[in-house]
């Protein structure tokens, strides 16, 4: 959320970025017309608070006075109450009016990104690895997984409709070893914290990330408990402070976490529609940042190395991408997308989003800190990004292991965590 003070004190730079993300610059004024008539509601209040305490105090020394004096003094207090009642209960309604609205208004937009409103506009920031060069033509991952048994597509949408599936021996086992290794890693080597979370939260946990109000028609809900299962574990990180006052010294704080993740894909026609590349539930392991402000540029490019080191270990050719403006998420400044290649597909699959929020968050969620004893609490900085997402990850392999015999090799560093497995091949 930006803050009323910033929207105020820096309005064209408000305007100019609500431009840049191709939002209505509207927003910035509606919310300057809301907080001047919610202010001025603050001020004719605080004056019949005013009269109304001369009044009280008048109506002491007039204990002695004719009854009709005191009748029409005590009819004055009483409209005078009405008045102010009125009043409150119209700030009350401005102040929920101005709230909702703050919270539709995406942050601000970080000077180094690219202005553009589509992908085409994105700018790619560096690549590593030679996509592979075949003696044959490669097969799509839908392909290699149903001639293997290890993708069953048929009854995924038996036990849970379209864009779902079944991840059957081999196919299972190389999910759950990637979500392993990715964990054992960022925990041991690049100095994350593990963190299981629930993986159904409060609406108001998705309100402190900036899911909510904007993407409710994109997320599945438990309405007679209002619980919402995670679209991503980024929400219930983002709220595992919240409300809090972290004391000096403690940041940064890096978490690292593995959930499901569910979310209402709405899907046209055309060929995202095959495969595993988009469904209703998928897996991801996520890495969360919680630091101070002066820090969190260089927190946000440690991030990005630590995801794109998995994608160097796995030996897929990925490249960055750094994000346009029209293509940054609701709550980042600053993004860089990390895309596998897929031969099969013929495509560059995101396997990881790696953001910098700012304060936005941080405001929504009401996380702060204390920069040393005695100091003001300040807002801290938010920084997420997968670590890496699946099924994405799975596609690249296969896509780009695969053998012209139809078998998929499996990469060195999974191999302890599939029992030593080697090859998947077709039983």
């Amino acid at each position: 959320m930006l803050s009323l003070q910033l929207i105020r004190e820096n309005t064209d730079l408000v305007v100019e970025s609500l431009g840049k993300r191709g939002e209505s610059p509207a927003l910035a004024h509606q919310a300057l017309e809301l907080d001047a008539q919610h202010r001025h509601l603050l001020y004719e209040a605080e004056s019949l608070r005013a009269q109304r305490n001369e009044a009280n105090k008048k109506m002491a020394t007039m204990k002695e006075r004719p009854h009709e004096l005191m009748h029409r003094h005590t009819q004055e207090m009483r409209s005078l109450g009405e008045r102010l009642e009125a009043l409150e209960a119209e700030q009350k309604r401005l102040e929920a009016e101005l709230r909702g609205l703050l919270l539709t208004i995406p942050n601000l937009v970080d000077a180094s990104v690219p202005e553009g409103l589509g992908e085409e506009n994105n700018v790619v920031v560096r690549r590593w690895g030679e996509p592979n060069a075949f003696s044959f033509t490669p097969r799509p991952h839908w392909e290699i997984g149903e001639k293997l048994g290890i993708l069953d597509f048929e009854r995924g949408v038996k036990l849970s409709g379209s864009r779902f599936y079944v991840m059957v021996g081999a196919g299972a086992r190389l999910q759950r070893a990637l979500i392993q290794w990715m964990l054992d890693t960022h925990v041991q080597e690049h100095g994350y914290a593990e963190i299981y979370p629930p993986f159904l939260v409060k609406g108001y946990c998705l309100e402190g990330t900036g899911s909510l109000p904007k993407f409710s028609d994109n997320l599945y809900r438990d309405i007679e408990e209002d619980l919402w299962l995670v679209p991503t574990a980024e929400v219930p990180l983002t709220n595992l402070h919240r409300d809090e006052i972290l004391p000096p010294g403690s940041l940064p704080l890096h978490y690292v976490a593995y959930t499901p993740c569910f979310r209402r894909e709405k899907m046209s026609a055309g060929k995202d529609i095959r495969g595993i590349k988009r469904g209703h539930q998928f897996d991801k392991v996520e890495l969360y940042k919680f630091t101070e402000p002066q820090d969190s540029d260089a927190e946000m490019e440690k991030l990005t190395a630590d995801a794109e080191d998995l994608c160097r270990r796995l030996e897929l050719p990925y490249r960055v991408v750094q994000l346009c403006s029209g293509e940054l998420g609701f709550a980042a400044t600053k993004s860089y997308d990390l895309e596998m290649w897929a031969p099969g597909c013929g495509e560059w699959l995101e396997v990881s989003s790696c953001s910098n929020c700012l304060d936005f968050q941080a405001r929504r969620a009401n996380v702060r800190y204390r920069p040393s004893a005695g100091t003001r609490p300040q807002f801290v900085h938010t920084l997420n990004g997968s670590g890496l997402a699946l099924p994405r990850v799975v596609i690249a392999i296969l896509e780009n292991y695969q053998q012209a015999d139809g078998s998929v090799v499996v990469p060195q560093v999974l191999r302890p965590y599939m029992v030593g497995l080697e090859v998947i091949r077709a039983k």
